[in-house]
């Protein structure tokens, strides 16, 4: 591998990683999803399940383009390999332009998929569906509920857009990059599954532990989640 490949692939794998997993110095430049698809995405705070939905479909469009932005980029960091012309590269090259391209286009079949009858096929929308009350209802007035709660201002929210805990006065939500998990408040239960003790926190002379809680419902349809979260000794008693 020469040099000008070896540099070029060295600098994409560490942006790749960057934007995926998005350090604090991403964020503070808007070098996030969140805020180059804005316009698109449109305003949490006045439709938050539906941004989710568009959110986490983009996400996957934008991940999965990765590797061929790769060979894109390459193409014009290593022109001596004449990787424009399908012809004439290696039977390595040919296979990875394969992959990628089926699996951008796989990605975009399933968000097609996914947005089909106003998302209804879309693995959040199904989430809300097991929550409906009567079971066979649609999942819109769970929506709805879930909407309203949030743009109240005495909500709990914690962590980073696409890795976030909200709790409201109904739900414990939590938000990753490619789903949500939500559970109704009336239906939860939650248990310390693990606990590890540090014992110095860089804010605070007193130890510190690390707990992770399993929040359960007991509607059989919906799926546990955890959380972690930090708390002291003396909390946790």
């Amino acid at each position: 591998m020469e040099s000008s490949e070896l540099s070029f692939t060295l600098l994409y794998f560490v942006l790749a990683l960057c934007f995926i997993f998005t350090p604090n110095e991403f964020r503070a430049a808007g070098l996030t999803i969140q805020n180059v698809f804005a316009s698109w995405l449109g305003s949490e705070d006045i439709g938050f399940i539906q941004y989710h939905l568009r959110r986490t479909s983009i996400t996957i469009l934008v991940h999965s383009a990765l590797p061929l932005g790769y060979y894109l980029g390459m193409c014009i960091a290593a022109p001596e390999k004449n990787l424009g012309s399908i012809h004439q590269v290696s039977d390595g090259w040919r296979a990875f332009l394969l992959l990628s391209l089926c699996l951008q286009l796989a990605s975009w079949m399933l968000v097609i998929y996914w947005s089909r009858r106003h998302w209804h096929n879309h693995p959040i929308s199904k989430a809300l569906q097991s929550h409906a009350q009567p079971a066979h209802s649609g999942w819109g007035s769970v929506a709805s509920s879930i909407n309203t709660e949030f743009r109240r201002i005495d909500k709990f929210a914690t962590g980073v857009s696409g890795a976030r805990v909200i709790v409201t006065d109904s739900w414990v939500l939590k938000v990753t990059t490619y789903h949500m998990y939500m559970v109704s408040q009336s239906d939860c239960h939650v248990t310390v599954t693990q606990s590890r003790q540090h014992e110095l926190s860089p804010d605070s002379a007193s130890p510190i532990e690390l707990l992770t809680l399993r929040v359960s419902s007991i509607n059989p349809a919906v799926r546990p989640f955890n959380i972690r979260t930090l708390g002291t000794p003396s909390q946790s008693l």
